[in-house]
């Protein structure tokens, strides 16, 4: 094992994708994962297909469980409740996802293993927190983004509201936990014991508004959806080109001048209600449509080549395979096949993560289902006829 993270152990009894999002980070840099799964079934991503891998694990797995080391195991049984206790006594971190008290029942909650390990990180992650009026309630990805304003300001201005693509929030909370880990671990050199992390996907869907959130709290007004317009930036948004869509991103006066300029009605620049940005953002509704009038006359391409000669940012709107085929993420090399225990290459799309004095490596596909349970045992200290035991009583 390489990376800043490497000696650390992090016991991943999370699954689905916020707390999977964070540990696979954490195993990018170096940590050692061992993902907790239960026997038989696995994370219930690993069935979240088509499509699959020709052995059934679902592509959504894929995506966030690179690095780790799976280990089965029932902690409905005593016998499995003492084997996980028995890991977090020697981890640094534990990552978990269950509901608000969920894992007290199994005395793997964070009041009973911290007395065997004070400097045990507990990382939990739930939909609403574990305080407040709905911290029983389950939390999914979509219903945070409706609850948390994230959808009233995305889709058609003229239309309903729209969920972002990708699971933004389940993301978005797995980085913040990513960052939390990490500020924990720093914080355990200086102080010696551990913490207790508590994150929502509803704090930090909230939080992610950023200067939408700021628009509300500043100038009163409820932000509404603008289609591919931006609240306080104009023109920023899509146009359509006679053949294509292209994005113009248009931040400040003088870029403003250009785009003037290369569109032939230079005299936007000087007029009043478009010369500086608030103006432009006050008669949205008179600039555009003049825009919109000019790009749709000529082709796509011709339009970025102009504008960027300008120096005006602008760019495609490429489907995913475009984006793969895209030579600056060629150059960055975001696409890589990992070897798995079967001699098979598996896709992933690494890190962005990018260090110079200890680079991250990628060293472990996303394992089969308790592919490293015996493995793990045996460092735990279970003996082979121990291991051969508790399989056979379905403990793991």
């Amino acid at each position: 094992m390489s990376g800043p993270l490497s000696g650390i152990r992090v016991l991943d009894l999370s699954r689905v994708l916020a707390g999977p999002w964070a540990s696979q980070t954490l195993a990018d840099l170096g940590a050692d994962v061992v993902k907790i799964e239960r026997p038989g079934s696995g994370d219930d991503t690993r069935h979240w297909g088509p499509p699959n891998l020709d052995d059934g694990t679902a592509a959504y797995f894929l995506a966030a469980n690179r690095g780790k080391r799976s280990v089965t195991v029932d902690i409905s049984r005593p016998e499995g409740r003492e084997l996980v206790a028995r890991l977090a006594a020697e981890a640094d971190v534990l990552l978990e996802n269950y509901k608000v008290g969920g894992l007290r029942k199994y005395g793997l909650d964070y009041d009973s293993l911290k007395t065997v390990n004070p400097r045990l990180i507990y990382c939990s992650i739930t939909g609403f927190g574990q305080t407040g009026p709905y911290a029983q309630h389950a939390g999914y990805d979509y219903i945070v983004q409706g609850m948390s304003g994230l959808m009233s300001i995305t889709g058609p201005a003229d239309g309903e509201p729209h969920k972002v693509g990708v699971a933004v929030t389940d993301l978005f909370t797995g980085m913040y936990a990513v960052s939390a880990i990490t500020a924990a671990l720093y914080g355990r050199e200086k102080s010696g014991h551990g913490e207790r992390i508590d994150l929502a996907l509803f704090d930090c869907a909230l939080t992610m508004l950023a200067n939408v959130n700021m628009n509300w709290l500043v100038g009163g007004k409820t932000p509404s959806r603008l289609g591919n317009g931006h609240a306080n930036i104009v023109p920023y948004q899509v146009f359509a080109a006679s053949d294509g869509h292209f994005i113009l991103a248009c931040g400040n006066d003088s870029q403003f001048a250009r785009v003037a300029e290369q569109v032939g009605l230079p005299a936007l620049a000087q007029d009043d209600r478009f010369a500086t940005n608030p103006q432009r953002v006050a008669h949205r509704e008179l600039l555009v449509p003049q825009l919109a009038e000019v790009f749709a006359t000529r082709g796509r391409d011709e339009w970025l080549a102009r504008l960027d000669a300008a120096g005006v940012p602008c760019g495609p709107i490429n489907t995913v395979d475009e984006a793969f085929a895209d030579p600056q993420i060629v150059a960055r090399g975001l696409r890589a096949d990992l070897v798995d225990g079967h001699g098979r290459a598996v896709p992933q799309v690494v890190s962005p993560i990018r260090l110079e004095v200890e680079p991250l490596v990628y060293h472990r596909a996303p394992p089969a289902l308790g592919e490293h349970t015996g493995e793990v045992l045996a460092e735990l200290g279970y003996s082979g006829d121990e291991v051969a035991r508790l399989r056979a009583q379905g403990v793991i």
